[in-house]
């Protein structure tokens, strides 16, 4: 069993590849096999939009998830409230990945939220509906975007083609939900 890829490996080693298609409203784009995919230096780009920052990482080559950039991932992602900063999980850096490249999208992620100390979550959910009681946010599993270039409707439906994780759609604020959690939708 390949780890990173959840493939089954055959007598020779080597995964059995599978491929993963973006829907047509994603453009009905041919991603790459998975086992091939993870070869690849995977890069992303963020521009904060709370704090201004901006971020271009290579946060892993090859199955090897770099720590020394995750460190970096999961500072530019802390509690802009609070300051605090927790390890943000690859998984959802991953899926953010394959969104960029089942979109075509070139520019940067656009942040909205990503980690949230348990202060922050509970603040949000007493002066605003739909946050979480145990929200993936504080998990470092979720992170709220949009993707400068590719429409956000378009984006959503990427991410529900991949079946990775929840999936949340906010068109009035124009931004998408994604965590590595349990597939789900809203």
């Amino acid at each position: 069993m390949c780890e990173l890829c959840d493939e089954t490996l055959d007598t020779h080693g080597q995964a059995r590849r599978r491929l993963v298609f973006a829907g047509a409203s994603a453009g009905a784009l041919l991603m790459t096999p998975v086992a091939a995919f993870a070869a690849r230096p995977r890069d992303l780009d963020f521009y904060h939009t709370h704090t201004g920052e901006k971020l271009r990482v290579t946060y892993a080559e090859g199955n090897v998830h770099l720590p020394d950039a995750l460190a970096e991932v999961s500072h530019f992602l802390r509690d802009f409230r609070t300051g605090e900063s927790h390890p943000i999980d690859p998984k959802t850096l991953d899926i953010l990945h394959q969104l960029k490249q089942a979109t075509g999208g070139r520019g940067p992620f656009e942040v909205i939220s990503a980690y949230r100390s348990p202060k922050t979550n509970q603040m949000l959910r007493n002066n605003s509906g739909g946050v979480a009681q145990r929200s993936l946010h504080m998990e470092g599993k979720a992170i709220d975007v949009r993707l400068r270039g590719v429409d956000t409707w378009q984006l959503r439906q990427a991410a529900l083609e991949l079946k990775a994780g929840g999936v949340g759609y906010y068109r009035d604020s124009d931004f998408i939900h994604v965590d590595s959690g349990r597939v789900r939708f809203w």
